[in-house]
């Protein structure tokens, strides 16, 4: 092959590749943006089904959904408190809030010692953004928590439901997970989530006693109405849910917000 030929070959070869690589990077620009949006509409499906409000796969009908029965309140962790709306930050609005980016900067989250840390997050939030579930009447009949953290492989991110009670769960959803098909994985599987419904996440005393263990529930056990059964073959993701839900049921997590909460039913009566 004369070195003209080869300089052709090589041209040629160049040409098609920046042409490929112009191509696969529009791609990847234009579609960046349906992914978000796709995103966004998954963690809204999870956010309805962890309410146990039905939808159809129709976006627009699950946002209308949303629009019309969900209300969204930021909550500072420490305090248990509302935060007002004048105290938003960008980060902090409801529509950019997003858990990952919260705790990626320094001065939204704060450490949690170890010997606390059962969901093995290191950090967690200040601030927290919960949802309500409204009935037809406007009133509150849900609360949506966002939860997270360490499975096997993966940090899991979904949400745990709180029926009116603050002590009856309503429903678990996870919208983001690494855990292994079939094992693991079987976090997403509608029977083992429909487990969840009706257990008791608190007992008198309002001590968090749910718990997912190893095997399965004996029905006659007294402390089946707290109890889940764990996932078959998956033993350290089982114990990874266990931890997490305990976690941000406790003081640590969701605990002084609920204590807000009981007050302000305690003083309706």
């Amino acid at each position: 092959m004369s070195s003209d030929s080869a300089k052709k070959t090589i041209g040629v070869a160049l040409g098609v590749c920046l042409v490929c690589s112009v191509f696969v990077s529009s791609a990847t620009v234009a579609l960046s943006s349906k992914q978000e949006e796709n995103k966004k509409l998954d963690k809204i499906q999870n956010i309805l089904e962890a309410a146990d409000l039905k939808t159809e796969d129709n976006p627009e009908e699950i946002n209308n959904i949303y629009k019309q029965k969900i209300k969204t309140e930021l909550i500072n962790l420490e305090t248990g408190e509302v935060v007002p709306e004048d105290q938003y930050t960008k980060e902090l609005m409801p529509e950019n809030f997003d858990i990952k980016k919260v705790i990626a900067d320094p001065d939204l989250v704060e450490p949690i010692p170890p010997e606390k840390d059962l969901a093995r997050i290191k950090r967690k939030p200040k601030y927290m953004l919960v949802y309500m579930v409204l009935d037809e009447n406007g009133e509150v009949s849900k609360y949506i928590l966002p939860i997270y953290g360490k499975g096997l492989w993966s940090t899991l991110y979904g949400f745990l439901a709180l029926n009116k009670d603050l002590k009856t769960i309503s429903g678990i959803t996870f919208y983001e997970h690494g855990e292994t098909p079939g094992l693991g994985g079987e976090v997403d599987n509608p029977r083992w989530k429909q487990l969840w419904k009706g257990k008791k996440a608190f007992n008198d005393n309002w001590e968090p006693v749910i718990r997912v263990i190893k095997g399965k529930v004996d029905p006659s056990d007294p402390k089946a109405d707290h109890t889940v059964d764990g996932l078959s073959g998956a033993t350290l993701t089982t114990r990874g849910v266990d931890h997490l839900v305990r976690f941000w049921l406790s003081d640590d997590g969701y605990g002084n917000f609920l204590k807000t909460l009981r007050g302000k039913k305690n003083e309706q009566v």
